[in-house]
């Protein structure tokens, strides 16, 4: 199969031929139709985050299960699926006590004795991303790794629940429980942010303030319920918002992974408030808070993948989406081919896009 391989930090992915293994027992081997291109897989190609090389990356995705391994149960060849980065065990105390993206899913994983999943022809192992590896027509998963889906959910579209819409609405959802009435911050207008956008104005907030530095994006976050937008280059973001809202937000949400903007989310709190930093900082890197604020009761919290209970979230939001709740069609800007994924990632560095999702075999 043609995959999209990262041989070394900071240079391009190159498209190979390359084996994919059988279905082991609990595994399930998916024909990849549509994958996002997120910035967390640009993280890896330029070293900020670390991984071991060679390896396919992408982790955004849904597809149609070609083959299941003889214990699989929760999907079937034909079935539409989603699949999810927080793969999980199903035993461990952090899946037992519902916190499933906490797990890790590294019981999931085959064996150092195994085959790899991945390899090149003459046997060298291929990484696999995320439990994942979605720049590639198919992917071999944990069966813990797909949700199944209805089979009139559009795949392109169905692929952005498994990164982005997880991400971004499951943080105001699940992560930071936004209550409705609340005022609500959320810094990058990106395909994450949107979807916290989104999910803000789902969840009931009198007010969500969009921050970015790009107008068009701003122009976007109004579509998918922002009521208030601020160019943070052209004003002080968190005086601004203080302002207008007589002393800070309830809930501020970070989605670019910087430590100026981790930091400008917690300022832009309110007493009592709880700034949620959902975006990847890069790896070592420390995010500083006067400590005399914490009596002030304001909360500063992570977030993986939404906090997601993923096999309930997605075929849920698979439901707002058709009921025209979630706004997938403005979040999806661009289709790309497998062939374009390194133009598709530097595009992210301009900061103009939404979403990009690679097609393979004419995704709908």
């Amino acid at each position: 199969m043609r995959a999209a391989v990262l041989q070394e930090v900071g240079r391009p992915l190159e498209i190979e031929d390359i084996a994919i293994d059988k279905p082991g027992p609990q595994e399930v081997l998916v024909r990849t139709v549509a994958t996002g291109v997120c910035h967390s897989d640009l993280h890896f190609v330029d070293g900020l985050w670390p991984c071991p090389l060679p390896v396919v990356l992408g982790h955004e995705s849904a597809g149609v299960v070609e083959a299941v391994g003889s214990l699989v149960r929760h999907v079937k060849p034909g079935d539409h699926v989603i699949t999810c980065l927080s793969v999980f065990c199903g035993h461990c105390e952090h899946c037992l006590s519902g916190h499933p993206a906490r797990c890790g899913g590294r019981e999931t994983d085959r064996g150092a004795g195994e085959r790899s999943r991945l390899a090149r022809a003459g046997g060298e192992a291929i990484h696999q991303f995320a439990h994942l590896s979605s720049f590639a027509e198919q992917m071999l998963v944990h069966e813990n790794a797909v949700v199944k889906i209805r089979d009139d959910m559009p795949l392109d579209r169905a692929a952005l629940i498994g990164c982005a819409v997880m991400t971004g609405v499951g943080a105001v959802f699940r992560t930071a429980r936004v209550e409705p009435g609340s005022t609500v911050a959320v810094i990058g207008c990106g395909g994450v942010g949107l979807s916290a956008i989104n999910g803000a104005d789902l969840a009931g907030a009198s007010r969500v303030f969009a921050v970015d530095v790009v107008p068009s994006k701003l122009d976007l976050a109004r579509r998918f319920g922002a009521t208030d937008t601020i160019d943070a280059s052209a004003t002080d973001p968190v005086e601004e918002i203080r302002e207008r809202t007589g002393g800070g937000v309830h809930h501020a949400f970070e989605a670019i992974g910087l430590k100026k903007t981790a930091e400008q989310a917690w300022a832009m709190l309110r007493p009592g408030g709880t700034a949620t930093i959902i975006g990847m900082v890069p790896f070592g890197m420390t995010v500083e808070i006067p400590a005399h604020q914490l009596l002030a009761e304001k909360k500063l919290q992570g977030c993986s993948m939404g906090s997601n209970r993923f096999r309930v979230d997605m075929p849920r939001f698979v439901d707002f989406y058709l009921a025209g709740k979630l706004r997938l069609d403005d979040l999806l800007e661009r289709r790309v081919e497998l062939g374009d994924v390194n133009a598709a990632l530097q595009a992210l560095k301009t900061g103009k896009l939404a979403r990009q999702v690679i097609g393979f075999d004419g995704a709908t």
